[in-house]
């Protein structure tokens, strides 16, 4: 019997109903208001909140399944095991039920014939042992051993594998009970076989944590008011389990999508071309939930791993020796695939298709020249090799630095053509020349750039308080979404950068025009005030970069002698303390910055 991702997911979410449960939808794979990640990496992620003690909305028992990202491991994808997007499939109580029914449930679920019907014979768990803060948990032992679970198949594991959180210094957490399949090579696991004694045989399908302390200032463990459940199983894994499948490739959640690259890039699916045809599924998959999210391709942050993604997926198709492009139509069928399940996908199916293929148009039109440099360089190691016959077998720290500042060689990128010389490369050198770049061009920019300003003189601070006039107007005529992305000013002009995905016509600029003018005709007064950055956020002070400022921040607020506000800002800069002293504003030019960023020159003149 075939067991389809689609069914299990649908069980899952049918049977913690009748649990009384409320379905919740996923979460985005971008944290909201959390900069300390990059990536949502668990269904529990966006319910901390709750796990807190806010109440939720849709009560005390929640269930979902919970789009996830984790990209630690990048490195190993296209092995049995390894990738970086996946679905997690969860149930919570928020202070309702805890061990017992958490146990007896999951059990339930796994192995009655109503559900997945899974073998009890080859299931094992592990539960969490002890240590100075927190005595064994013989109670979840001790469910376990009443649901039928063979006392030798219950392995006691230290914090470091039974224990979850705090991720910070304080916070709710506890021990966890994890439950694991029998995947050896025998039917059944021999007689004292446990996750213990036999940790290769054994693999994790779930996970139930069981907060129930909490982690003081003092980093003591003290008894939580509120006990909470958190739980997770990968969809997957388990439909691997389920289907007697050794990876997750094989099953349906990938078939589609191996096929669609089979027959795109002209490849089989097999020999030396599987991890490149794993790579290119799991980084495209990956890639459309990105965007699907709102992430773009950059240089940084969510946009840099997209980036890598896309990048890593053009290179293997190199590598399979299909040079075209290809990205879309593999991520039409992700589309479709993933589409009946998050909204969102099948909404930006156009920006999707969009994105993906732009950046494997402009990463293709550089991959050539710097594969020919790399193989200079292996050429040059040869060479050097046959005259002296002394073999080389690592990428010296200036060597690679040089492909990287001279061609733009990501080192990602050198590591992994030199792993496939059997080369390595010196990580430590480069290292430390990328910490001197990055530390000349901090002073750079900041010798240049005081606030984004070129001095304090009175010009360019009244450019400078335009500017903010100007983002009200932009802001006021296109979409409350409009937010500065950079700004240059001198005492001849201001440069400004914002988000917008297309060209704002002349008519929309001499509006924005007329609203600053408008200010500065009517004498605004400046006026300065220290809030609590969360208040200021709250209450709709606009702002940029947030992340960069303290909890107590500036608001600087343009408003007339009839008390109309022009202009509410968080800023650090100088201001002038009223528009009195400011001459007409013109906008001389508006131009593409960058992909969705907008850039505009402006003066003041008399």
């Amino acid at each position: 019997m075939e067991y389809k991702s689609s069914d299990i997911r649908e069980k899952f979410l049918e049977f913690f109903q009748t649990k009384s449960h409320a379905i919740i939808p996923s979460a985005s794979v971008v944290p909201e208001n959390d900069p300390t990640v990059l990536f949502t990496t668990a269904g529990m992620h966006p319910l901390v909140p709750y796990l807190l003690g806010q109440p939720h909305s849709s009560g005390t028992r929640l269930a979902n399944y919970q789009k996830c990202i984790r990209t630690w491991d990048i490195d190993e994808v296209g092995d049995n095991s390894h990738g970086t997007f996946f679905e997690m499939l969860g149930n919570w109580s928020f202070g309702d039920y805890f061990k017992e029914d958490s146990i007896a449930w999951s059990f339930e679920f796994l192995t009655s014939q109503n559900w997945l019907g899974l073998d009890p014979k080859k299931i094992a768990v592990s539960v969490f042992e002890w240590d100075e803060d927190a005595p064994v948990d013989e109670e979840s032992s001790g469910i376990w051993q009443r649901a039928g679970m063979p006392k030798e198949r219950i392995s006691y594991l230290p914090k470091s594998e039974n224990w979850w959180g705090p991720a910070g210094q304080t916070g709710p957490c506890g021990p966890d009970t994890e439950i694991f399949y029998w995947v050896g090579e025998s039917d059944f696991p021999p007689e004292g076989s446990n996750v213990k004694t036999d940790e290769d045989n054994w693999m994790e399908i779930w996970n139930n944590v069981f907060m129930e302390y909490l982690k003081d200032e003092e980093w003591k463990f003290v008894k939580a008011k509120q006990k909470n459940v958190d739980t997770g199983m990968g969809l997957e894994r388990i439909t691997a389990i389920l289907n007697g499948q050794k990876d997750v490739y094989s099953t349906d959640i990938f078939a589609d999508i191996i096929q669609k690259i089979e027959e795109t890039l002209w490849v089989k699916y097999e020999g030396e071309n599987i991890a490149s045809i794993r790579i290119i599924a799991d980084h495209t998959r990956c890639g459309v939930v990105m965007v699907s999210d709102g992430i773009v391709p950059s240089n940084v942050d969510q946009g840099y791993i997209l980036r890598r993604l896309l990048r890593r997926s053009v290179r293997q198709a190199y590598k399979l020796g299909f040079k075209w492009t290809f990205l879309s139509q593999i991520a039409e069928v992700i589309i479709w695939k993933l589409g009946r399940y998050y909204p969102n996908i099948k909404a930006n199916k156009v920006v999707i298709l969009d994105e993906l293929s732009r950046e494997e148009k402009q990463f293709s039109e550089t991959l050539d020249k710097w594969l020919k440099e790399f193989d200079k360089l292996v050429k040059g190691f040869q060479i050097a090799f046959e005259r002296s016959w002394k073999k080389i077998e690592t990428i010296a720290g200036p060597k690679a630095f040089k492909l990287y500042d001279t061609y733009g060689f990501p080192l990602e990128m050198t590591k992994e053509l030199a792993s496939e010389h059997n080369l390595s490369v010196d990580e430590v050198w480069f290292n430390k020349a990328f910490e001197e770049h990055q530390k000349l061009s901090r002073a750079g920019s900041e010798q240049k750039f005081k606030w984004g300003l070129a001095d304090d003189s009175e010009a360019t601070t009244a450019l400078h308080s335009a500017t903010h006039l100007m983002l009200a107007g932009l802001r006021k005529y296109l979409w409350d979404d409009v937010h500065q992305k950079g700004s240059n000013i001198t005492a001849e002009r201001l440069r400004f950068d914002f988000n917008y995905p297309e060209k704002v016509e002349r008519d929309i600029l001499d509006k924005v025009e007329d609203y600053v003018n408008e200010a500065i005709e009517k004498n605004c007064h400046v006026e300065l005030s220290n809030m609590d950055k969360q208040e200021a956020m709250d209450s709709g002070v606009e702002g940029s970069f947030w992340e960069k400022y303290p909890d107590t921040v500036k608001v600087y607020t343009f408003q007339s002698e009839s008390w109309d506000i022009y202009s509410r800002e968080l800023c650090w800069g100088p201001h002038v303390e009223s528009t009195m002293s400011m001459w007409r504003f013109r906008i001389k030019k508006e131009e593409s910055s960058s992909r969705g960023v907008r850039r505009v020159k402006a003066v003041l003149e008399k």
